[in-house]
Formats: C-alpha cells, sequence, structure tokens
C-alpha cells in the first residue's frame, strides 16, 4: 500500500499545515501564498516560493496529488437570487477549492477554517460547504478541535472538514488534554529587548483593572468589554489584535518565538520578517499539533482504506 502521498498546500501562510503532513512523509508539489511576506517566510523554512493568487492559475495547471490542503479564508457569503436562504459559494475563495477538486480529483482534502464558519448565515453557509464537497463525490466528516488540548498552551477553536473519494473510515484525533507548562515557552524577561515592556502606566493601569488575583506565569487577555483575565495558557492569537491584547505577566507583549511557540512550530523554524508581520502571520496560522494529529488519523485512513457502512459515515452538519 502506499506510503507517501503527494499533497497541495493551498492558502499557505506560512506552511503549518504543510509541516503537520510532512511529519507523515508527505510530499508538498504545489503551494499558494498570495501575501509577500508569508511568501518569505515559507521560503526561508522550507525552500519553495508559493505561487500567488489561487484565482489567477487554472485548476487543470496544479500538478496532481494525493490530498488537497487548504486553510481557506472566510468571506462573507451572499445570498443570490431566489436560493431559499442558502448562501451561494461562487465568487468566494471556497469555489476555487471546489474547482480544483473537481479536475484534479484527489483521494482526500482536509479543509480548516474558524469555528465560527459553522454558525455564519444561520448555518446556511456551512451547509452549502458540505453539500458542494458531497456532490463533488466525496465522503464528508467534520468536527471542531481546539489546540489546546493537542499539546499547545492556546485556546485556538477550528473547523476541521475531511473528505475522501472513497467510503472509508476515519475518526478525528482525541484529545490528550496535555500542554506545555508556560515556562516551557516563555523567554526570560531579563533577556528580551526593553521594547516589548509597556509603560508603567499602563501596566498600573492592567493591575488595577483585573478582578482576580493572578498566578505566574500569565498571559493577560483584554477582552471587547475592557475585562482583564489572567490565564496559565493563551486566547487565541489574532492577526489584526491590538499591539497590547495579550501580555505576559501583565508587563510585556509575547516575542516573535513565544509566538511562534503558541503555534506549536520548532524553533528551528526561521523567522525572517518584522514583528509587526510575525504577529500576523501566527495570528493567521494553524497550531501545528493539531495539524499533525489530524494528519495522523487521515494517513491512516489512506494506508487501511477500511471501508464503512453508509449509516456509519457522519451525516450529522452541526455538532453541540
Amino acid at each position: 500500500m502506499k506510503k507517501h502521498y503527494k499533497i497541495i498546500d493551498l492558502f499557505a501562510g506560512i506552511g503549518g499545515i504543510r509541516l503537520g503532513f510532512e511529519e507523515y512523509g508527505c510530499k508538498c508539489v504545489f503551494t499558494s501564498e498570495w501575501d509577500k511576506y508569508a511568501q518569505q517566510t515559507y521560503q526561508a523554512n522550507f525552500g519553495d516560493l508559493p505561487a500567488g493568487d489561487i484565482t489567477k492559475i487554472e485548476p487543470k495547471d496544479i500538478p496532481d496529488h494525493d490530498i488537497l490542503l487548504g486553510g481557506f479564508p472566510c468571506q462573507p457569503f451572499s445570498i443570490i437570487g431566489e436560493r431559499k436562504g442558502f448562501a451561494d459559494t461562487r465568487g468566494t475563495l471556497f469555489f476555487y477549492i471546489e474547482k480544483i477538486l473537481e479536475v484534479k480529483k484527489p483521494i482526500a482534502f482536509m479543509l480548516e477554517n474558524v469555528k465560527q464558519l459553522t454558525s455564519h448565515d444561520g448555518g446556511r453557509t456551512f451547509k452549502t460547504i458540505i453539500e458542494h464537497l458531497k456532490a463533488l463525490g466525496y465522503h464528508v466528516y467534520h468536527s471542531v478541535l481546539n489546540a489546546l488540548d493537542f499539546g499547545v498552551p492556546q485556546k485556538r477553536e477550528r473547523i476541521f472538514i475531511v473528505g475522501f473519494k472513497k467510503r472509508w473510515e476515519f475518526n478525528f484525533p482525541k484529545p490528550t488534554h496535555k500542554r506545555p507548562h508556560l515556562d516551557t515557552l516563555l523567554e526570560k524577561d531579563e533577556d528580551i529587548p526593553k521594547s516589548f515592556f509597556v509603560s508603567e502606566e499602563l501596566k498600573q493601569d492592567r493591575f488595577q483593572r483585573i478582578k482576580t488575583k493572578p498566578n505566574f506565569p500569565s498571559i493577560w487577555h483584554e477582552n471587547k468589554g475592557g475585562n482583564i483575565s489572567a490565564l496559565p495558557y493563551s486566547c487565541a492569537l489574532r492577526a489584526n489584535a491590538s499591539h497590547n491584547y495579550l501580555l505576559v505577566n501583565g508587563t510585556r507583549r509575547l516575542t516573535p518565538r513565544e509566538l511562534m511557540r503558541l503555534q506549536g512550530f520548532p524553533d528551528t523554524f526561521e523567522i525572517v520578517v518584522s514583528y509587526a508581520q510575525i504577529k500576523k502571520q501566527t495570528g493567521n496560522s494553524v497550531a501545528v499539533p493539531v495539524i499533525k494529529a489530524v494528519a495522523k488519523e487521515i494517513i491512516k485512513t489512506l494506508n487501511e482504506r477500511k471501508m464503512v457502512e453508509p449509516t456509519l459515515i457522519q451525516t450529522n452538519l452541526f455538532e453541540d
């Protein structure tokens, strides 16, 4: 049975999905990412310069592959005409994934997106996506996974959609509920440039407004309502968050390496762009340990190819 699979990495960002699948011997034969700074990080670490805008690339020109991978952006899905309330996928980036699947017919795919995709437009967007994937002949599974359950101290919930051309048995990975202590991730304050530390005024503001006695080390998070929490893990990294969205012990910003570690990237992963870009890139990235866990199950399914009864295929579109 084939053990090494060809993958394509769409909306690749800095390559977190590729890292997870390369762990199991997969070979990347095509990458697409339009952001020039993400391209720089990707090339520095993988030696490949990603192709640009996927909307400018004809599906027929993409190399043959076994597994399509994509953390596609969730743009607003508009309701077109008399479609009984279902959001239409045409004109969105998902449409280009659909066309590639239709033309290249890989044996499997994995898509990743924000958890809120499942509830967008009253659930109609997600239902439409699942129906389109099934219409291409894929047997589809989906689940929301939290990075906090898979080895990184970051609460990051994402929806994973996995499909196979055959009715093969597939199970999403079970949470390990193990994560490293912040002490193993954080750098020493004395080794960090002073520019990462907030002003005394801002520091005092945080300490005065926090309502519970914090433990140390902790990552302080200020939500939209202005409430501050101090937790032994990070809230989800966000690309466009305010500069002081997350503070280590209420006193300083996370360093580039700490941001990378919160997403599970190894310390050998090179940082070649500015702090502002790393903040954006890690905020847009995937948590690598989650990808590794899903990749392991996908490769297991492709290697074993156990058929399941139709009634056992997941049909529920929405999970509790």
